[in-house]
């Protein structure tokens, strides 16, 4: 295996020049997309790598299951300093899975909160929570999903501003941006050098999220003015992986963004731009990473059954 076993873990770094330039140069449905298949890409390469390292680890501990002979000279030659790196893809491993599951069990804890708080209330695509704390958010279900806002909120919007609201509540609904985030969000707590993408991505889902609104309305101004009037009390949404209207951060981008011309629906940007290249880097990176894993994935399973005994 060699230093192949290493690459995936530090090879979500090549995908930092796109977290940026993405935000800035793609069209927010096209960003998302990308961001999130090379999060999700490499954040598997990289768990499968620390799940090898973690059996020549394992394989060094006394009275472990494993067979005996994993433990040989010649299976713990195929990892460069393999004691060292062995042992410390322990806990990374352990932390890795730890953490993934936490953010799992939290996200869906919220969901069933949420929809249990819900219950009593009419079976319609809106829910209007009597609470003066302004805040709208997408809540995502089995059939359908429904869009949360409270009268606080409402009372702060004028007509054609609520009209933008649901609008952008029900696109974050259509396009399952969830799932993105909550892609993205289990990623990040796989490798930590993924975070720009995660950050990244939470930005590119809301923006996709107002060209759609924008698009319903057919007044981008009436849209920034919805999210301007949200953003002065801010509330986030109950987690991470759930999509919200005006969520303290980059609203002044958002507003920004939408009070200048629309975005190019690109499919991809040219190799020929400062985008195009940070793209293509990132895929280099991402099918590197794959081809390293698929390689050491192969290597350590060869060897382990050459020592194997019969």
């Amino acid at each position: 295996m060699g230093v192949f076993v290493f690459l995936p873990l530090v090879l979500p770094l090549t995908a930092w020049p796109i977290a940026r330039l993405a935000e800035q140069r793609l069209h927010p449905r096209t960003a998302t997309r990308l961001l999130t298949v090379v999060a999700v890409v490499m954040a598997l390469c990289s768990t499968v790598c620390l799940g090898l390292l973690m059996v020549i680890g394992t394989a060094q501990l006394p009275g472990n299951p494993l067979p005996d002979g994993w433990s040989d000279p010649e299976v713990r030659e195929a990892v460069p300093h393999d004691e060292v790196a062995g042992k410390l893809a322990i806990p990374a491993l352990l932390a890795v899975l730890l953490a993934c599951g936490r953010a799992l069990w939290r996200h869906g804890l919220v969901r069933r909160r949420a929809h249990r708080a819900l219950a009593g209330l009419p079976d319609t695509q809106v829910a209007v929570l009597s609470d003066e704390m302004p805040y709208a958010y997408a809540l995502p279900g089995r059939r359908r999903g429904r869009v949360v806002v409270t009268t606080g909120m409402l009372s702060r919007l004028e007509r054609a501003e609520r009209r933008a609201l649901f609008a952008h509540e029900r696109a974050h609904l259509t396009a399952r941006h969830h799932r993105f985030l909550l892609a993205v969000q289990l990623a990040a707590r796989a490798n930590p050098f993924l975070l720009p993408l995660r950050t990244a991505v939470s930005y590119t889902a809301e923006r996709w999220a107002d060209e759609e609104a924008a698009r319903t309305v057919g007044s981008r101004r009436v849209v920034a003015c919805a999210i301007g009037k949200a953003a002065l009390v801010p509330r986030g949404t109950p987690t991470a992986t759930l999509a919200g209207f005006a969520a303290p951060g980059p609203v002044p981008r958002r507003v920004a963004a939408l009070l200048g011309p629309a975005p190019t629906p690109h499919t991809w940007p040219s190799v020929f731009t400062s985008v195009g290249l940070a793209a293509w880097g990132a895929a280099v990176g991402a099918a590197v990473s794959a081809l390293s894993s698929a390689n050491s994935a192969v290597t350590m399973v060869l060897i382990l059954h050459a020592a194997t005994p019969l």
